[in-house]
């Protein structure tokens, strides 16, 4: 799911291996790094990661930094 607006777009993704609290802010700490991010909002229940940048995201270092936090992304919901 991608929103846009004019000065923001949000891809929510799916992340494997988040169970708890501890998991969904090394995810947004890791995402947060990334050039442009200006939220993220990790759910360890859903297993989704929202994203919300002010550039088109680049879906490889997406990934990149959920590896850096030891976790998988396994795509976009």
């Amino acid at each position: 799911m991608t929103a846009i607006n004019s000065d923001t777009a949000t891809v929510v993704y799916t992340v494997s291996g988040m169970s708890c609290g501890h998991c969904e802010k090394a995810i947004s700490g890791e995402l947060s790094a990334l050039p442009g991010v200006t939220a993220v909002e990790a759910d360890a229940k859903t297993g989704q990661v929202s994203v919300t940048a002010t550039a088109p995201l680049d879906d490889e270092a997406v990934r990149g930094a959920v590896d850096e936090a030891g976790y998988e992304l396994t795509g976009r919901a």
